[in-house]
């Protein structure tokens, strides 16, 4: 479904990301770790057409994608959860949620998908007419992956959703992510959960300085002894 291809991008005369090279299959969980600025967030970014790379190609559902507008691969079927969630704090969680059923389709199927979203998140639907930016952290996350799922996307790239949540939480997010995995959507997961993220994808690519340094079913990665040290204590 997707692939990338010695990708190389950066900002400025900086470079995050070298030579990466990594694959999605239709309907598969793949995980993508590492350390605080590894490349995870940039690879993301470029996946999605928010930045183009400097040297590389994307290709997605037999089709050439780097270089094409944003908006264009978000109605293709490859969405994008940022960092941060990125709301519109001063819209209520219904407006949020209907902002992301941008492209006609999902416009089409719109109530089918806020359905969904309030199966996945019933606190989502009990605060529908509420601000976003007077909810919970937490909470604030779930809207941020109910916005992206609204674009009815085939692959959905989410970048770090466990972030800043309580331990609670954070099992009830990767709950989530496996319940949106098993809807039929691929998932590129970026995480700095290691543990967390390994256990729960199918397979798994490690950036290190902006260059995959291993890649592997998710679980035989916590096996090696390297990863263990570098991500899990020991």
């Amino acid at each position: 479904m997707l692939r990338a291809v010695h990708l190389t991008a950066g900002y400025g005369r900086l470079a995050a990301v070298h030579d990466v090279s990594l694959t999605v299959e239709a309907g598969e969980l793949v995980a993508l770790v590492g350390a605080n600025g590894a490349g995870k967030t940039t690879t993301l970014r470029v996946l999605s057409g928010l930045l183009r790379p400097w040297s590389g190609e994307v290709w997605f559902d037999g089709a050439r994608i780097d270089g094409r507008p944003a908006h264009e691969i978000v109605a293709r079927g490859l969405g994008h959860i940022p960092e941060g969630r990125r709301l519109f704090p001063e819209m209520t969680v219904r407006e949020n949620l209907e902002m992301g059923a941008y492209p006609p389709h999902a416009k089409a199927a719109r109530r089918q998908t806020l359905d969904l979203v309030f199966a996945l998140f019933p606190v989502l639907r009990d605060r529908q007419r509420q601000l976003a930016g007077t909810l919970s952290g937490g909470e604030q996350q779930m809207l941020a992956i109910g916005r992206g799922l609204m674009s009815r996307p085939r692959l959905l790239l989410l970048d770090e959703p466990s972030v800043g949540l309580a331990p609670l939480l954070v099992a009830r997010i990767f709950d989530v992510v496996a319940a949106i995995n098993r809807e039929g959507i691929a998932v590129l997961l970026v995480e700095q959960n290691v543990h967390h993220a390994l256990h729960l994808a199918r397979r798994a690519y490690v950036l290190e300085h902006g260059a995959v340094v291993a890649e592997g079913e998710g679980r035989a990665l916590l096996q090696r002894d390297e990863l263990r040290r570098a991500y899990l204590g020991g």
